[in-house]
């Protein structure tokens, strides 16, 4: 099992990751697309790397806005997992 990372070291990998945000025990983002097709073309543009992980992501999707939230459920909260996976999806979201 993964271990929950302190805020310290969280807050310290957060500087490489604009617009995610520390949320209680959560990493959070917003993303905006130009409709509800492009925030379900996102979202399935997340399920194979959210696989190969074997990790995934809480995802909410309101027409044109999908927010993603992770978080290690086993762990009780943000682990080097969370962190990995919100660099895949920034990738994902710039391309």
């Amino acid at each position: 099992m993964a271990e929950r990372l302190s805020t310290a070291e969280i807050e310290a990998q957060l500087a490489a990751l604009p617009g995610w945000s520390l949320v209680g025990d959560r990493l959070e983002q917003t993303f905006r697309f130009q409709d509800f097709l492009g925030s379900i073309a996102f979202v399935n543009r997340l399920v194979e790397p959210s696989e190969q992980a074997g990790h995934h992501p809480d995802i909410c999707i309101s027409w044109n806005r999908v927010t993603v939230s992770l978080t290690t459920h086993d762990a009780g909260g943000i682990t080097q997992l969370d962190l990995d996976l919100a660099k895949v999806i920034s990738t994902v979201a710039a391309g």
